[in-house]
């Protein structure tokens, strides 16, 4: 039996791997776990000024490759321009990530339409549609021995009931896990493995504007979230990579149309 080394089972050195969302949050984080390992990086946000930012400073900080392209994937315009700016670019993509995601808070009585299809058009409906643009890329990646990956960012609201009122963002994401299936079904055949996770609490934009934090992640209260967690802290960049880059590597290559939860023991619990 050939020996199972760290290198051979993890590596995802060379790959080129497309991060939307990336600008920030969980995005940066998966990005940057790649660029450490010697992937090239792509990441796509819809604010192009801080995305060109991040991707300037994860190029600076790893000494590897992150390029910026600015697109909103909320939009089949943005979705088409993204597909085709990679293109230009790339003749494959190993990895997709779809990480780039919405959220919506309002009283259930009072929950607005524009909320509801903001969140779903970006969420759910810019990762079909992406997938589906990038598939000639991916295809042109994939091996059966060595499978092109596409990893959809869920979450927790998607498995179990929010605990804030975001009526479509729990709905969205369990969206993405079904759909997380269904691709997986269609694409494994034609060696692109699908998986999904479902993170829970991060230090993240998103998150602080839930509990209170209006969006600043340096002065959220972060304590109060990881005593109320199972393994007593909130997740690190390193939870979050770990967890994808596993799935990009040679050791998750036999893991196929699952959602994994990256939640400290919440859903378990």
């Amino acid at each position: 039996m050939k020996k199972l080394s760290i290198e051979d089972l993890f590596s995802v050195a060379g790959k080129t791997v497309l991060v939307t969302g990336g600008s920030r949050g969980l995005g940066e984080m998966i990005a940057a776990g790649f660029l450490a390992n010697g992937a090239t990086v792509y990441i796509s946000s819809r604010k192009a000024a801080v995305c060109d930012a991040t991707a300037a400073r994860l190029s600076e900080e790893s000494g590897g490759t992150c390029v910026s392209i600015p697109a909103d994937l909320a939009t089949m315009a943005g979705v088409a321009s993204l597909a085709t700016a990679i293109a230009e670019r790339e003749d494959h993509l190993d990895v997709l990530v779809n990480n780039a995601g919405a959220s919506w808070g309002a009283p259930l009585d009072d929950f607005p339409e524009n909320g509801w299809d903001k969140v779903m058009d970006t969420n759910v409906k810019g990762v079909f549609f992406l997938t589906q643009r990038l598939l000639p890329l991916l295809g042109a990646a994939a091996t059966p021995q060595s499978p092109a990956r596409v990893i959809n960012i869920g979450s927790i609201d998607g498995i179990r009931t929010p605990i804030f009122d975001n009526f479509s963002y729990g709905p969205s994401k369990a969206a993405v896990h079904a759909l997380t299936r269904q691709l997986a079904a269609a694409l494994a055949g034609r060696d692109i493995l699908v998986n999904a996770v479902a993170p829970g609490p991060f230090p993240t934009w998103m998150l602080s504007t839930g509990v209170g934090g209006g969006g600043n992640v340096e002065t959220t209260n972060w304590d109060a979230i990881s005593e109320r967690n199972p393994r007593g802290r909130i997740g690190t960049p390193a939870d979050i990579a770990g967890t994808v880059l596993f799935l990009a590597s040679r050791a998750g290559e036999f893991v196929v149309g699952q959602t994994i939860a990256c939640d400290g023991g919440i859903t378990a619990t």
